[in-house]
């Protein structure tokens, strides 16, 4: 088997506790497009979905690439082919996975206020060299939502034994009050970092970054008529355990957005097309993600691989005399092995790039 210079990603959606998904069905085509509790899709992940109950799943959350004719993971293609695929220094510090997830994410209604591990938190207690710092990129609200808003970090702070109450007894309006909405708007780009407690709000399409692991506890048992399983809402451990996890400074909505939102840097330039850093070591050492916009051509050199997505217009991806259009909603590979990519458009197209740390296990976000 000969990998290609691109690969191609197939749809690859994972149910979800919350309901969402409409924007993706359209997307992918589908006639009569729904919210469901399919609102993600993964895009080359070699993470394992875990959800309760769906643990004969194996695959679940892995994506899926066509070589040769032969249907077969990400995640297998890399073992098989790891230096080719991720390159060598690559497995090395990480093993054979990306070591990021990549995700869309189409919510219907606010999600549940959850926290997620700090990589030291993780290491210390989850047996696990990976937590979860988030990025999120905003692409589009829905219409009939006015004010678009995420919750993030505790604007007014509770006590440790008053949350705990609070949790125990779901008093949501006690939980809700320590939080102001942080609003935002499509372009925004930011970070959520390991202990900040958060949640998305309804009619968000975004697509999130993150460290390559499913951990997350929820302080919110119940969400859009569904009820959490026990053993989903703290990851099968007690109370202690999951409020252990959250950072309690109190954290106001300016300076939420001043230091965790983050404006994009040129790049490159080329002709009049131009490729932006949207986050780099500079917020977190876990992943990179860059914005390109390609106005006429732009032809991208990577030194490690790298996933792509296109996120506004059409175009085609050139290389080795090859040409493959690209447009909304197409999503590839582009591995180790490939020297460079040509990008060319007639009406503009623009591509979320994202890429894996290069450091080794680091620190979390910088703040």
């Amino acid at each position: 088997m000969k990998i290609p210079n691109v690969l191609f990603l197939q749809p690859n959606r994972v149910w979800r506790t919350y309901p969402g998904g409409k924007k993706l069905d359209i997307i992918e085509g589908n006639s009569e497009p729904n919210d469901t509790h399919f609102p993600e899709d993964w895009i080359g992940s070699t993470t394992r979905a875990i959800n309760k109950g769906r643990e004969h799943l194996t695959e679940e959350g892995l994506s899926k690439v066509t070589v040769d004719g032969e249907t077969l993971t990400l995640k297998a293609l890399c073992e098989k082919y790891p230096d080719a695929m991720l390159g060598a220094e690559h497995v090395k510090k990480y093993g054979v996975n990306t070591q990021f997830l990549f995700k869309f994410l189409d919510s219907a209604i606010r999600l549940h206020i959850q926290c997620h591990p700090t990589i030291s938190f993780a290491q210390k207690h989850l047996n696990s060299n990976s937590g979860k710092t988030e990025a999120y990129v905003i692409l589009s609200i829905r219409d009939e939502v006015k004010e678009p808003y995420i919750f993030m970090g505790f604007q007014h702070p509770p006590a440790k034994e008053d949350f705990k109450r609070m949790v125990e007894e779901q008093d949501r309006n006690a939980i809700l009050a320590c939080f102001d909405k942080v609003p935002i708007k499509p372009g925004d780009v930011f970070m959520v970092p390991g202990g900040m407690p958060h949640a998305i709000g309804e009619g968000v399409f975004m697509m999130e970054i993150m460290e390559p692991t499913d951990f997350a506890v929820r302080i919110e048992f119940e969400r859009g008529g569904y009820v959490l399983p026990e053993e989903s809402r703290f990851m099968n451990r007690g109370i202690d355990f999951a409020l252990s996890m959250f950072n309690y400074e109190s954290t106001s909505v300016e300076t939420i957005k001043e230091r965790f939102f983050c404006e994009p840097k040129i790049a490159e330039k080329q002709n009049n097309s131009a490729e932006y850093i949207l986050i780099d070591e500079h917020k977190t050492s876990c992943f990179k993600v860059n914005r390109i916009e390609v106005k006429d051509s732009y032809t991208k050199v990577s030194d490690s691989f790298y996933i792509g997505v296109v996120v506004k217009g059409s175009g085609t991806i050139n290389m080795e005399g090859k040409s493959y259009h690209i447009s909304e909603g197409s999503k590839f590979f582009i591995p180790y092995i490939t020297d460079k990519v040509n990008y060319t458009t007639e009406n503009g197209m623009e591509i979320i790039a994202t890429f894996p740390p290069e450091k080794g296990w680091e620190s979390n976000v910088k703040i």
